[in-house]
């Protein structure tokens, strides 16, 4: 894994000057992990952050009853856990590999010292840290004023402005991971597939979706 390609095209740190990404690249430690294995718990110390080097990562949260709930499922590139590195408070949700995964991880000390001398870094951060919280409102919007059908639709709908197709997203994960993440039960959003599938508005041939009425899905 080439640690500086990965830091460099990120959304977190893209756009630093060469300097700044070797002083990153220099701090960061790469971590692999299994499918299935966990990165951290809920509760644990907010001790760095990590970003995804190749690989899936799925932050989740379990209920009282041992319900699993996903909340996000980061790809190459991505950085999941660093609310904490500014704030020092323990991780918030609980993450696992979703597949064999190699990470980068940028331990909180010298992290910060790093931008305590380079506030540019901390100016990228915040800019992706404000889309993720745009990214949760929607979330929670979908899940309590929306029904599965629509959020299935927008969910679809954002997976192709997300992969660059504008027809057409691949299920990188399995529909129970993506029931999950949508709030409801496999059983639940198989009907719905099939359902939309009979309405003409999608395609489903294994991992690929062809989006074959974007305009309708969009106004779900």
């Amino acid at each position: 894994m080439d640690k500086k390609k990965i830091i460099g095209v990120s959304l977190l740190f893209e756009g630093l000057i060469g300097t700044h990404l070797d002083e990153l690249t220099d701090i960061a430690i790469e971590k692999t992990y299994s499918r299935g294995e966990t990165i951290f718990f809920e509760g644990d110390e907010g001790n760095g952050f990590y970003m995804v080097g190749e690989g899936k990562v799925k932050i989740f949260k379990l209920s009282s009853s041992g319900k699993e709930h996903i909340l996000h499922i980061f790809g190459q590139g991505e950085p999941f856990g660093e609310v904490p590195v500014f704030h020092g408070w323990p991780f918030p949700a609980t993450a696992e590999a979703l597949v064999k995964t190699s990470t980068l991880f940028f331990p909180r000390s010298k992290f910060t010292q790093l931008v305590e001398t380079n506030p540019a870094i901390a100016l990228n951060m915040l800019a992706v840290l404000s889309m993720r919280l745009r990214r949760f409102a929607t979330q929670i919007e979908n899940l309590s004023l929306k029904e599965v059908p629509a959020r299935l639709a927008s969910y679809l709908v954002y997976l192709s402005d997300e992969q660059g197709r504008e027809d057409e997203v691949v299920l990188e994960i399995s529909k129970g991971q993506l029931a999950s993440l949508l709030g409801t039960i496999p059983e639940t959003l198989s009907r719905i597939f099939a359902k939309m599938s009979e309405e003409g508005l999608i395609r489903v041939n294994g991992k690929v979706i062809t989006l074959l009425d974007r305009q309708i899905l969009s106004e779900k």
